[in-house]
């Protein structure tokens, strides 16, 4: 038997026009975030030219702060539930704006030498950034899940893809120009004033619910529709964290974080030191450019093919991002060419953000509903950032030690095993559906 989700609804006007208004203050926030998130990559190589350390010593940066984010999303989803995603937004706007000052004042702590008091420094800064970033994907979801049917889902977490890669947009071109003409830690200095100016319209225009904006509220038809249940730990235990679903999905997006990481946090000094071409080279712009527009282009595939074409189930579609992964990470171990290895950069984000927007951003609504899904996305996205983690530290020493060479093929079997699992739970829909 099929099984399809209820019929899209109709909104009025007015409707439509303030929940753009929420959405789209939260998505260009959560855009910030992301700015303020991804430009230790583009650090990378300056720290380690400033301070000389190696790729080991940068990685435990990266492992630390990915390891908090993994764990505090996993406890914040709770929280998010409770105090709702406006405030939770809040919350992590403006501690990542902090912690992003101090890590570029880490460059004027000379009391601190290089040595590992200043490695520790930077380690304990970007960790507790990451602490606060883990609230936005939480917050982000939280608002939108009582904003959205589950038939607009698809599509909306195209849009809001989309918006979220501007982000990545602007500190792939910021990021790469400014390591090159500016102090490094201008790359942080910017993103922490974008950041700011998008907390404040937060405050002003986001709002948690229909109602709380003048609107009536609406069943949005997912998997917490019609529970009467008080949301406390023994609900979200039922709802998210021993169903068998919503633990078959965490265990992919570990294997998710550990390929999207890899990738991402390490590409750019891949360029520098494997294809010799600097970060303000019309080479790598162009393809870092292409490689943000590819994830763009990802987000609304994804949504679009998965309400249209598999009638919102979501695993069919990510089972897609998986497979053309594991095709892209082949040709990047093979390195058969700059060519060839930029083409695969572009379609491996595209298949990464396929991958992220129909997990952690759209089927963490659906099954963890409206109740749950800050939850639902802390599990989601925790378990992503977790499998990332080993991406620091582990991959630092094993680039280190045997070279670039062992950069791509490490990454194939997580794609792989996430492959499968979709494949398990390829017709899943949430419990609240029509049976035809």
């Amino acid at each position: 038997m099929e099984q399809t989700p209820p019929a899209r609804p109709t909104h009025s006007k007015e409707f439509r026009q303030r929940r753009a208004l929420n959405w789209l203050t939260l998505g260009f926030t959560y855009a910030a975030m992301y700015m303020g998130r991804y430009n230790l990559s583009f650090a990378n190589k300056a720290l380690s030219d400033n301070y000389g350390w190696d790729k080991t010593q940068i990685g435990t940066i990266i492992t630390a702060a990915l390891t908090i984010y993994g764990v505090s999303a996993l406890f914040n989803g709770p929280i998010a539930d409770k105090i709702g995603g406006r405030k939770a937004m809040i919350v992590g706007v403006f501690g990542a704006v902090v912690f992003n000052l101090a890590f570029g004042f880490g460059a004027y702590i000379g009391v601190l030498g290089t040595g590992p008091l200043l490695l520790s420094y930077f380690a304990t800064v970007w960790s507790l950034n990451m602490y606060f970033q883990s609230y936005s994907a939480l917050a982000l979801i939280k608002v939108n899940s009582g904003w959205f049917h589950v038939r607009e889902r698809g599509v909306f977490s195209a849009i809001f893809g989309s918006m979220i890669q501007s982000g990545r947009a602007l500190i792939f071109v910021i990021g790469g120009i400014a390591v090159v003409f500016l102090p490094w830690q201008w790359v942080f200095f910017i993103p922490a004033g974008i950041m700011t100016v998008m907390g404040v319209l937060t405050v002003l225009f986001v709002r948690d619910h229909p109602h709380e904006a003048g609107h009536e509220n609406f069943d949005t038809a997912d998997a917490s529709s019609g529970d009467t249940e008080k949301v406390n730990m023994k609900y979200l235990m039922k709802k998210v964290f021993t169903n068998p679903v919503t633990l078959t999905i965490a265990f992919a997006e570990f294997c998710t974080g550990f390929v999207r990481h890899g990738f991402e946090q390490w590409f750019p000094r891949y360029m520098q030191e494997a294809q010799h071409l600097a970060l303000d080279s019309d080479v790598f712009q162009r393809g870092a450019l292409s490689v943000v527009v590819a994830g763009i282009l990802g987000a609304f595939a994804a949504g679009t093919v998965s309400d249209w074409v598999f009638k919102s189930r979501r695993p069919p579609v990510a089972f897609i991002g998986y497979m053309l992964q594991i095709i892209c990470l082949a040709i990047i171990w093979i390195a058969p060419g700059v060519e060839w290895i930029i083409g695969a950069f572009v379609v491996n984000s595209f298949a990464i953000s396929i991958v992220h927007s129909m997990l952690s951003g759209t089927a963490s609504m659906d099954f963890g509903g409206q109740k749950a899904a800050a939850s639902a996305t802390g599990l989601f996205d925790g378990m992503q950032y977790i499998g990332g983690a080993a991406v620091g530290m582990g991959m630092g020493w094993m680039l280190e030690t045997f070279g670039w060479g062992t950069w791509g093929p490490s990454m194939i079997g997580f794609a792989v095993i996430g492959a499968v699992l979709m494949l398990k739970l390829w017709n899943t829909v949430p419990k609240n559906v029509h049976i035809h």
